[in-house]
């Protein structure tokens, strides 16, 4: 039943692709990185606001029997209420949608008299559509898109089992390496992660992205990611405040590099293709993604689990292993950044 569940939610769950083009579209080239960041953002944010919401909403009549009886609904169907206020905020967004303005239109006059501007405005999109005379399949022969979405996929399975590891990691007892929190713990460090989140996003991350090439910032993310996923297994040493100043740093820089990671992506995918195959280009990418993604929670589980039985293991013991197969991902991702492989536009955001 979880497993359909799962499934029904992934079936009815594409908007993602056509929300890049629409972020990229709706606003201004030079305001774009802030456009495409603060989606990003946002989506870093639910993805940890998310768990949160499980974490402190799970089996309230448990944790607040004050509130909620035994014998209510909430006692009876123990994750009920984190579904409930999950289906309101999906309830409003939805209502909201109303109000996005459309960013393709037919072109009139007015268009037309601002068409030397657009060609002033995206010379590469220009290029880009003298190159796509075959529609939709020629996204699979453009090397530059099809390359920048390979490791796009990539860096999305390991930010994803990484999602998954950290959770089973930090309830984990600590004879087993891990940190012995309970879900409200977790969902504390969750939280605080999402609201620097948000404010790196708004405030640094712009400034960053115009100082710095994309693919180089990438590149130097991975670099940074490797030691501080290396950092994980020494955490259980420390206790009180220490572990607790030192898992949320860890945890914000963790998500801050894959928000930025992402995001980078997303601007370069936008800009290897024209404006009319921007919608089919992310809904693409979100679709090898996703699979990326519903990938790396099992082989995330069965590392995990195997990490788990070789605590007294001479090279690697236990979570030592999970953390190392984290950065494996982020290696190979790391040298897909680099030529033959990886391919780029000759335009540049900045």
């Amino acid at each position: 039943m979880a497993l359909t569940t799962r499934g029904l939610l992934g079936l009815l769950s594409g908007m993602l692709g056509p929300m890049k083009a629409y972020a990229s579209e709706v606003c201004r080239k030079e305001h774009s990185h802030l456009a495409l960041s603060l989606m990003s953002s946002s989506r870093g944010i639910g993805l940890i606001v998310g768990p949160a919401i499980g974490g402190y909403l799970a089996q309230p009549a448990d944790k607040y029997p004050g509130i909620f009886s035994v014998n209510s609904i909430f006692g009876r169907f123990l994750y009920f209420l984190p579904c409930l206020c999950i289906s309101l905020l999906a309830i409003a967004a939805v209502i909201a949608c109303f109000w996005l303005p459309e960013t393709l239109h037919k072109h009139t006059e007015d268009t037309m008299l601002n068409s030397s501007t657009e060609a002033v405005e995206e010379p590469c999109s220009d290029l880009n559509a003298e190159q796509s005379g075959s529609g939709c399949l020629s996204l699979f022969t453009n090397w530059p898109l099809m390359s920048t979405i390979t490791v796009y996929c990539i860096f999305s399975l390991q930010d994803m089992a990484y999602a998954e590891v950290f959770s089973l990691w930090a309830v984990s007892d600590r004879k087993y390496g891990g940190l012995s929190f309970s879900s409200q713990d977790v969902g504390s460090v969750l939280s605080i992660s999402g609201l620097l989140l948000l404010i790196y996003q708004i405030l640094i991350y712009p400034l960053v992205a115009n100082s710095i090439d994309p693919i180089t910032l990438v590149r130097a993310i991975a670099l940074l990611t490797i030691p501080l996923l290396s950092s994980y297994p020494f955490m259980p040493a420390l206790s009180g405040s220490i572990l607790q100043l030192a898992l949320n740093c860890a945890s914000f820089l963790k998500n801050s590099f894959s928000v930025t990671t992402m995001t980078v992506f997303n601007i370069l995918m936008n800009d290897a293709v024209s404006q009319d195959l921007r919608a089919s280009a992310n809904g693409l990418s979100v679709t090898l993604m996703s699979i990326f993604k519903t990938i790396a929670p099992a082989v995330a589980g069965v590392i995990f689990s195997w990490a788990q039985r070789r605590q007294t293991a001479p090279f690697l013991p236990g979570d030592h292993l999970v953390f190392f197969m984290l950065n494996v991902f982020t290696v190979i991702g790391l040298m897909l950044t680099f030529r033959p492989f990886y391919a780029r536009n000759g335009t540049s955001n900045h």
